[in-house]
């Protein structure tokens, strides 16, 4: 699949081999992050997408670590990244943990530490947000100061200067409407729809557009990774490409399940990975701010919940069974500003979920309260219209219960049987033993964390303030 607006780009690293003895890495590697808005895993060719067009990503996973079971502490871009840049938990991070709120300064911050040990940091259009970063106590964007591009970031750059650099695309985050105009649909029979999403016309062109922002975020990589290369910086660069939650689709973005919280990622860095390698363990965003210092050589404040990556770097024994997922305050979609509050645990067998306000509509409430309109939470898009027009007919009734519908206060999914967890089994009393081992993981889990929600304390993330926009209706 591929778009006028998206050239072939000619990298000279991809010819390249990782390390051997002979290498003599720089002691302090540059950090170079590129997060795309609102991708899921498994859309990329080296995942087995055969309709979109990834090459940039496909070719440092054949040189890299491609990992499959990386997943997005929560599906909510706000709260995703400021989890990320902290490596803590979003219930952690007070006001962190919600859409359109802030982070406070008092958490230890990668790309803080970092431009105190003397990197220079900056970053590229989105990066930690919406929200307001001045409230929690920053000068600029807690990703960084802001650059307009990375050649101007790199020429600001002192001689023997290591960077962070953080690119934050906009794509594939809807609106897609200038995308529409660019596509002809001859490859819309060829799309996968994923199983929560009816087969129609409709959802496969929603799908197509989606791809071909994923495709324009390749590119864009490419020409950054190409310019490295040029100037000779590109062995010493630890490179991580992934996205900060779940597609833009109903039942994904905002959501627990692998739509909304399993995303793509690869890693590459040529000076310290000894050859290509598919990762399985399972591996969470909170652990890239202690890779990153620990690959700087910095330490790592005791409160990053994250595991840095090295176990894995230098090919050692991987004990990652299982990662915690979760979700607070998307946006104001509910009546009193409520959230909708989900812990979760994940491995390679289940999908367990608590919903612990079971109460409010998952989607946001049926009627405008405050942003964006009704069923808030599920971005706007072809395929939530779809839906939505036939939620009474009975062929398409079950994807707007999906999608919309209120949820049981736990959730269960065997992924062997049912891997876009669809089916709730957890009153199926065959997965009773399943239930009960994997709600004690995701209670200690809970307590270790030191969960407001499970100790008594019961903060009340909708008091938080909320710098999102009303709704025009309501303007």
């Amino acid at each position: 699949m591929k778009f006028l607006f998206l050239p072939t780009v000619f990298l000279l690293f991809f010819g390249c081999t990782f390390s051997t003895s002979d290498d003599k890495p720089a002691e302090r590697p540059n950090i170079l992050l590129f997060l795309a808005d609102d991708w899921s895993w498994p859309h990329a060719g080296a995942y087995g997408d055969s309709v979109v067009s990834t090459p940039v990503f496909d070719n440092l996973a054949a040189e890299g670590l491609l990992f499959d079971n990386a997943f997005c502490a929560t599906s909510s871009c706000t709260a995703s990244r400021a989890a990320l840049l902290t490596g803590m938990y979003p219930h952690q991070l007070e006001a962190g943990a919600n859409l359109w709120g802030f982070l406070p300064a008092k958490f230890p911050n990668y790309t803080s530490i970092l431009a105190e040990q003397g990197y220079l940091v900056g970053h590229e259009r989105k990066g930690w947000g919406p929200g307001d970063h001045e409230a929690g106590g920053y000068e600029h964007n807690p990703a960084g100061r802001r650059f307009k591009n990375f050649e101007v970031f790199y020429d600001s750059l002192e001689e023997d200067q290591p960077f962070c650099y953080w690119f934050g695309s906009k794509d594939p985050h809807r609106p897609y409407d200038k995308v529409d105009q660019l596509q002809n649909g001859a490859m819309a029979d060829a799309v996968k729809v994923p199983d929560f999403l009816p087969n129609v016309p409709e959802v496969r062109q929603d799908m197509l557009n989606y791809y071909a922002e994923v495709e324009r975020f390749d590119h864009e990589v490419g020409e950054i990774l190409s310019f490295l290369e040029k100037k000779g910086a590109l062995d010493n660069t630890l490179i991580v490409v992934t996205s900060d939650n779940g597609m833009p689709f109903p039942r994904a973005k905002a959501t627990v399940y692998d739509a909304g919280a399993r995303m793509p990622m690869v890693m590459a860095w040529k000076n310290q990975l000894r050859e290509p390698k598919v990762v399985t363990a399972f591996v969470n965003l909170i652990d890239l701010a202690p890779t990153f210092l620990k690959a700087a050589e910095v330490s790592i404040p005791p409160e990053m919940e994250g595991k840095d990556l090295f176990d894995i770097i230098d090919g050692k024994a991987e004990n990652r069974e299982n990662v915690f997922l979760e979700r607070e305050r998307h946006a104001y979609v509910r009546k009193d500003n409520a959230s909708y509050p989900v812990r979760a645990v994940r491995n390679k067998d289940f999908l367990y979920v608590k919903n612990l306000d079971p109460e409010q509509w998952p989607a946001g409430d049926p009627v405008l309260v405050y942003a964006v309109g009704p069923y808030g939470d599920v971005d706007g898009s072809p395929s939530r219209d779809y839906i939505l027009t036939n939620k009474d007919l009975s062929s398409d009734s079950l994807f707007y219960k999906l999608a919309f519908g209120k949820r049981s206060r736990e959730e269960l999914y065997d992924l062997s049987k049912d891997p876009w967890q669809l089916k709730n089994v957890v009153h199926d009393p065959a997965y009773d033993g399943e239930r009960q081992k994997l709600d004690a993981v995701l209670e200690r889990w809970r307590d270790e964390s030191d969960d407001p929600r499970l100790n008594g304390e019961w903060i009340d993330f909708k008091d938080y303030p909320y710098f999102g926009r009303p709704a025009r209706a309501k303007q």
